[in-house]
């Protein structure tokens, strides 16, 4: 298994360091924020991993692209909801949570769309339900960009600070750290569902309850 890591690891290095991979990053990040279920980070972590010296410019170019992916998601919601932005959310098993996002959207406004863009929260589902709802576009813009500029930049900013130990660090322990990261990810996303499902002990949020969108 660790034989089968080193090698796949090596690949996926070789890649991201490819002089097209760039594209592929705008391209992923266009997609995944408008109708593509595999998220763009590990891409973008291995870019920067790659190449620490230009991890900056790698996590300026997801921002960018992902927020203009966003404005395309919204433009699905708002344009072609019935046509494909249904079909859309069904096929990614967020029938259910649509309503919801439309809720959190109309209840907290930009903050929802913030929240959802640096968080696990599909951002798909927020830039699209955005959009169907008519939520005002210049709010939802900016909200897209400070939330994918921080979940983004950040990875950037440290990679291009501490790229070099951290590369070292990974390939001398690849099989610890990514368990690690396997660790981190799953105990983070249980906390944040904990954390989502209420707010108090005891007490339900009514949009966590929602079944239809409202008009």
């Amino acid at each position: 298994m660790m034989k089968l890591l080193r090698g796949l690891y090596n690949w996926t290095m070789d890649k991201a360091a490819h002089p097209k991979a760039v594209w592929w990053l705008a391209f992923f990040c266009f997609i995944e924020s408008s109708f593509f279920p595999i998220p763009p980070h590990p891409l973008l972590g291995l870019m920067c991993l790659a190449e620490p010296k230009k991890a900056i410019r790698f996590a300026i170019v997801a921002t960018v692209s992902s927020v203009l992916g966003g404005l395309f998601g919204y433009a699905i919601g708002y344009f072609l909801y019935d046509a494909v932005g249904s079909w859309v959310i069904g096929v990614l098993g967020l029938t259910e949570s649509f309503p919801v996002a439309a809720c959190y959207i109309r209840e907290q406004g930009g903050l929802a769309v913030f929240f959802a863009a640096g968080t696990p929260v599909p951002f798909k589902l927020m830039t699209i339900t955005a959009g169907f709802i008519e939520m005002n576009l210049m709010t939802f813009t900016l909200a897209a960009i400070a939330g994918r500029a921080l979940i983004f930049m950040i990875v950037g900013v440290l990679f291009q600070l501490f790229g070099a130990p951290i590369k070292a660090v990974i390939d001398k322990y690849l099989g610890w750290v990514t368990t690690a990261f396997v660790i981190l990810v799953v105990g983070g996303f249980v906390v944040f569902t904990q954390l989502a499902g209420s707010e108090n002990e005891g007490e339900v949020n009514a949009c966590d309850n929602a079944t239809e969108v409202r008009a």
